[in-house]
């Protein structure tokens, strides 16, 4: 089914495929594969059978592999992901360092976490996992969880220090009056410092 508000260049759609409020260009759209809405297909994207891209993602020379999903919010550029793979929310392919653009591979099964940033060129293994907010700088194996761990840090003071005058710092300075000494500021998250 293409839905209204869709624009089909040059694309071939599979049987049983949906298509909504969406634009794609040079693109192979697999059987029974969903795309939309507000998705934007550039040129060499292929979707394979019961795949999916979803709200507001953009892809360009990606091959997206049967039953394969990106669901939502996310940029795919100069990448194949496998077989029923998942690439969490807010995901990108960061393909282009300024001079030259580069490759990724996600293989079958694989999990990304919301917000995990690919830096091409990288391989993702087989049934590996990333962690949310993830920046893959290296190849993950098959099987492996692949994290960037870096504790939150929470600089007192800093908005007054570099921001004054500003609402922030004005904000910041009241709250901080009104807390009854000898409390913790509140602080976030855990509390962590």
């Amino acid at each position: 089914m293409i839905g209204p508000d869709t624009t089909l260049d040059s694309c071939e759609v599979g049987e049983d495929a949906v298509v909504k409020r969406s634009d794609a260009t040079l693109a192979v759209i697999g059987a029974k594969a969903q795309v939309g809405p507000f998705s934007f297909l550039r040129p060499g994207t292929v979707l394979g059978a019961r795949g999916k891209i979803g709200a507001y993602v953009e892809t360009k020379n990606a091959t997206i592999g049967d039953g394969s999903k990106v669901p939502h919010l996310s940029y795919v550029g100069d990448a194949t992901i496998g077989e029923e793979s998942n690439i969490g929310a807010g995901s990108i392919f960061a393909n282009y360092d300024g001079v030259t653009k580069a490759s990724s591979v996600v293989g079958s099964h694989v999990r990304a976490g919301s917000h995990t940033v690919f830096v091409a060129p990288v391989r993702i293994g087989d049934g590996a996992y990333t962690g949310a907010g993830t920046v893959v700088r290296k190849d993950i194996p098959a099987g492996a969880l692949g994290i960037t761990v870096a504790p939150q840090r929470n600089m007192a003071g800093w908005v007054e220090a570099h921001r004054p005058g500003t609402a922030s710092a004005t904000a910041a300075e009241a709250a901080q009056a009104s807390e009854p000494a000898g409390t913790e500021p509140v602080t976030g998250g855990s509390g962590a410092q």
